[in-house]
């Protein structure tokens, strides 16, 4: 077996009431991970390209991971939080050192994931709503995606570096990045600033023993992968399939890992 060497950190988590997040929780508190997780409900979509029960995950708390943790023996809390309010990071961050004691493991999962686009299209191939580009569906992407990022990753420094600490991992979730994210452009964007930030943040960081890496995922069941998403999948994936949460979340582990000591300022695609 390998050792991680996790026992005993403490991980702050973000949008981690469903999905990627809740998998990442949930494997890190196999491994003696104290978890923090941090979400925000959000209100339906009501959109018929998706999944019945997706607006159900996305409205749901972290309760039911948080109950589910401590089950399997876990050590797991909560609080819900809007990541596009500037004050949300510090308040974050004091929370699970009140719960915790000091923060050493930050992933940077959570995302507004509004589709947006500069054609006069009403609709992607998959049926899914559209709107142009405008201050509201770019603002709010950014605030989530880039900004939250950054300052978390701020926060997450300036007490490691203020306590004196040797040891820390960031680890953010991306997709589209650099090369653009067709009918969803600003969060391929936000997401190509939160790659920036992440990997100025390994240089820096990293003479105070602080790694840290992006993880690419590859189409993930989050809970809104519908007939023609995974017909599409099928016919065009490397490995012709749907990634789980589970999936994404032990390459995370990895990360987190004593065995990822030597990875860095890295962008790890996953097939």
């Amino acid at each position: 077996m390998i050792d991680t060497r996790l026992t005993g950190k403490v991980a702050l988590i973000t949008g981690a009431n469903h999905g990627i997040g809740a998998a990442t929780a949930t494997a890190l508190a196999a491994e003696g991970v104290a978890v923090f997780l941090t979400y925000k409900r959000l209100a339906p979509l009501n959109e018929p390209a998706y999944p019945d029960t997706y607006d159900r995950v996305r409205a749901d708390t972290a309760d039911d991971v948080v109950r589910r943790i401590r089950e399997a023996g876990g050590t797991a809390e909560a609080a819900e939080a809007d990541l596009a309010d500037p004050e949300a990071p510090k308040l974050l961050f004091d929370l699970a050192e009140k719960a915790f004691g000091p923060v050493e493991i930050l992933v940077n999962n959570a995302s507004a994931g509004l589709g947006n686009t500069f054609a006069p299209a009403g609709h992607d191939a998959f049926g899914r709503s559209l709107r142009m580009v405008d201050v509201e569906t770019h603002d709010r992407q950014f605030a989530v995606d880039a900004r939250a990022a950054a300052l978390l990753i701020s926060e997450f420094a300036r007490r490691h570096v203020a306590r004196g600490a040797t040891w820390g991992r960031i680890i953010g979730l991306t997709s589209g990045g650099p090369n653009g994210f067709p009918t969803e452009v600003s969060y391929g964007a936000a997401k190509a600033a939160q790659e920036n930030y992440t990997m100025s943040a390994a240089h820096e960081l990293g003479p105070y023993g602080i790694t840290a890496n992006m993880v690419y995922p590859p189409v993930t069941d989050t809970g809104w992968i519908n007939d023609e998403v995974a017909r599409a999948v099928t016919e065009s994936a490397v490995l012709k399939e749907i990634a789980q949460p589970e999936d994404v979340a032990e390459v995370i582990t990895f990360l987190a890992s004593h065995q990822g000591r030597r990875v860095t300022g890295q962008l790890l695609r996953m097939y």
